[in-house]
């Protein structure tokens, strides 16, 4: 299958086109968004005057989530990769554009490209997008499972990290974007005063026995 899903993809379509049997996409569908965007419905039921919601962006789910948080008025931060940023890579060229997968998390958020339907969804207001370093997805994972006992996939610690980050500036701009710009794109996430956030932690697909022992990092 190879390993990454757009080889996976390829395959499904080969495998698809030579038997007749029925193709379905891992993420690109407006069925598959939907079911997850039911996710934000939950968070909303515990989280009653729920602000923004973060969650790294793999296809289906963010899309979902992104599409149902529109409508509520909920703020999304979308989460990259910074070494695969598929999404972050097309809200800055406006299309959909190929980008290298090289992450710890490429996993589980190892689209070559994001979909058209993840764009809308991103393109929409109150969309901030996030990139994160693997470095500190790495601290993230370990920090979930250290101070909570967590267990997740450095997919889903991506989420987090979002928030743990420092600001850091990026040269592509002089000071650091506000939600509502044209693109809104940084190295981190920073709540408000009084700001209710909810961190999707999307999956579980790890090895626990790569996680360490640690008090205090």
């Amino acid at each position: 299958m190879g390993a990454e899903y757009a080889e996976a993809l390829a395959a499904r379509e080969n495998f698809a086109g030579a038997t007749g049997a029925p193709a379905s996409h891992a993420y690109d569908h407006p069925l598959i968004a939907a079911g997850a965007g039911t996710l934000l419905e939950e968070i909303r039921q515990q989280i009653p005057g729920l602000d923004t919601v973060v969650v790294a962006v793999g296809g289906g789910l963010f899309a979902g989530v992104a599409t149902a948080a529109q409508h509520h008025g909920v703020r999304v931060v979308a989460v990259d990769p910074e070494n695969c940023g598929a999404l972050n890579a097309a809200l800055e060229a406006g299309e959909p554009v190929d980008v290298p997968v090289d992450s710890i998390a490429a996993d589980s958020l190892g689209a070559r490209r994001t979909s058209r339907m993840a764009l809308h969804a991103a393109q929409q207001d109150r969309v901030h997008s996030v990139l994160v370093q693997d470095r500190d997805i790495i601290t993230a994972r370990q920090a979930l499972w250290d101070r909570r006992r967590v267990a997740v996939e450095h997919g889903a610690a991506a989420a987090l990290e979002a928030l743990l980050a420092e600001p850091r500036y990026d040269s592509r701009w002089n000071a650091l974007p506000q939600p509502g710009d044209p693109f809104v794109s940084s190295r981190s996430y920073q709540p408000g005063n009084g700001e209710r956030v909810a961190v999707i932690l999307c999956g579980a697909n790890t090895d626990p026995s790569s996680l360490t022992n640690q008090d205090d990092l």
